[in-house]
C-alpha cells in the first residue's frame, strides 16, 4: 500500500510509526512494515507529477490511499475532527462552471468509459476501508482555490453535492485511475470551508483523529 500526502506537516503520525525515513525527488518518503508513504506537494499539479512518476519506477504499487486534511461544506453535518471517506473525486474548476460534460470533452478516457469531473474512488478498496475503519464514503471535492467565504462554499455545495474539499484529491483520483491502480482517500476536517482565519481552524485535532481512525491499517 502507498499511502500518498499533501504535506509534510500531514504524516507526523505516519513518521512516528515509519521503519525508515528517505528522500524521493526532493519529496519526503517513509517506508513502514507493510506499508511506504509519499509526500506529494500542494496542490493539483504536484499531486499528479508527483504520483505519476512514482508509479511509473514503481510499478510493484497495488493500492493508493490518499490522506490529509480538508475543509467541510456548511451543510455537511461535519466538524473539527470528524474523519471522512471519499466516495468519489469532483474536480469543480475544470472546464465551464458546471463541468466539462457540457462541452462533450472527458478529462480522461479509458475503454469505453468517459470521466468528465467526477471521479469515483476504487469500489472494493473503499468498502474495505470502510469496514475496517468505520467510515462511511462522502463525496469530496477539489479546487486549486479553496472556498473564501461561506457563501462561495455553500455555492459550491449546492452545485456539486460534495461533503468536504481539498486542493489534491482529483488529481490523485485521475492519475490512479490512468496507471489502472485502485486508489481511495481519508481525510479529517480541520476547518468549516470558506473560513479563512486560521484561528477558527483545529488542525491538531484534525491530525490527531486522522492518525486515530488510520491505526487499523498501519
Amino acid at each position: 500500500m502507498l499511502i500518498v500526502y499533501p504535506t509534510r506537516g500531514e504524516a507526523g503520525f505516519l513518521r512516528e510509526r515509519a521503519l525508515e525515513q528517505a528522500s524521493w525527488r526532493g519529496r519526503e518518503r517513509l517506508v513502514g512494515r507493510d506499508w511506504q508513504a509519499l509526500e506529494l506537494g500542494l496542490g493539483k499539479a504536484n499531486a499528479a507529477m508527483t504520483l505519476g512518476a512514482f508509479l511509473e519506477a514503481h510499478p510493484e504499487v497495488r493500492q493508493v490511499l490518499l490522506v490529509g486534511i480538508a475543509g467541510a461544506y456548511p451543510g455537511a453535518g461535519l466538524r473539527a475532527g470528524d474523519v471522512v471517506l471519499a466516495a468519489q473525486e469532483i474536480q469543480a474548476d475544470l472546464g465551464t462552471v458546471g463541468g466539462l460534460e457540457s462541452l462533450g470533452m472527458p478529462a480522461l478516457e479509458l475503454e469505453a468509459r468517459r470521466y468528465y469531473n467526477h471521479l469515483p474512488a476504487d469500489p472494493l478498496w473503499t468498502s474495505q476501508l470502510h469496514a475496517l475503519l468505520g467510515l462511511t464514503p462522502r463525496p469530496f471535492l477539489t479546487r486549486d482555490a479553496v472556498s473564501e467565504t461561506h457563501e462561495e462554499a455553500a455555492e459550491l455545495e449546492r452545485r456539486w453535492g460534495a461533503a468536504v474539499e481539498n486542493m489534491e484529491g482529483a488529481a490523485v483520483a485521475q492519475t490512479a485511475l490512468w496507471f489502472g491502480v485502485p486508489w481511495a482517500e481519508v481525510r479529517a476536517v480541520s476547518n468549516l470551508a470558506g473560513v479563512r482565519d486560521k484561528t477558527r481552524w483545529d488542525v491538531p485535532r484534525a491530525l490527531e483523529a486522522l492518525a486515530r481512525s488510520l491505526e487499523p491499517l498501519l
